[in-house]
């Protein structure tokens, strides 16, 4: 009696047809190096040249070198980094790349075509606004996500959008005095985190503080299954985006 009470109940046949009728689903994971430090790196290339500019530290005769530079150099390896970005599931870094590649190149192409003699552009300095208030989005996310370094520098990257937008909409002297200057600290600030992370992929631990918190903490101290916790519920797994 006591044996027949102790048996577990037999299992509907219905669930197991269902069971015996579900596709059996594999996730593979690729292993790839961090794009986030040539993204950075580059943001720190671009930006340190537009400081130069707007500081008067280069011509006005360069102007039209730093805009091939914009289209040549930054662009390309943020286009490289958002890719990859988005291979390596880092939804934050691939969308704030992708939105300072495609800044940078308009900022090039826009530059270039201005006519003999134009200093500033309102159509650029609207571009720039935009483009600042677009990188709040990644900025909110980061910080949510507990990527605090990366959040930091997209932050002061959009500051200084924002005072050159003010320089090429009104033509100020001021707002390019003091975008240039918020540019210095950007391009300090990307490189502090090109460096951070990059030798954090190389090292397997964390060298210098990336103020990671929360969630994201697990990226380096926890293991594998920490890093594949929710992968189900990811925008390349899941059904429907």
């Amino acid at each position: 009696m006591a044996a027949s009470e102790s048996a577990e109940p037999a299992e509907p046949e219905s669930e197991k047809a269902v069971r015996s009728d579900t596709p059996a689903v594999r996730i593979g994971l690729r292993p790839m190096a961090s794009p986030a430090p040539l993204g950075f790196a580059a943001l720190a290339v671009a930006t340190l040249l537009l400081s130069l500019l707007q500081l008067d530290v280069l011509s006005y005769g360069d102007g039209s070198h730093v805009s091939m530079a914009f289209i040549t150099f930054s662009f390309p390896l943020q286009l490289i980094a958002c890719l990859l970005a988005f291979l390596a599931r880092d939804g934050v870094v691939a969308t704030a790349t992708g939105i300072l590649g495609a800044t940078w190149l308009a900022t090039g192409v826009i530059r270039l075509t201005l006519p003999v003699g134009t200093v500033t552009s309102p159509t650029l300095g609207v571009l720039m606004l935009a483009a600042a208030i677009v990188l709040f989005v990644p900025v909110a996310a980061g910080a949510e996500s507990g990527k605090l370094l990366s959040s930091v520098v997209l932050l002061t990257a959009a500051v200084h959008f924002l005072f050159t937008a003010g320089y090429e909409i009104t033509g100020a002297e001021l707002w390019s005095a003091v975008a240039g200057v918020v540019g210095l600290v950007v391009f300090v600030l990307g490189l502090y985190a090109a460096l951070a992370l990059l030798l954090e992929d190389v090292c397997k631990r964390t060298v210098l503080p990336v103020f990671r918190r929360s969630v994201d903490g697990t990226s380096m101290g926890g293991d594998v299954r920490d890093a594949q916790g929710g992968v189900e519920s990811e925008a390349g797994v899941r059904e429907r985006l």
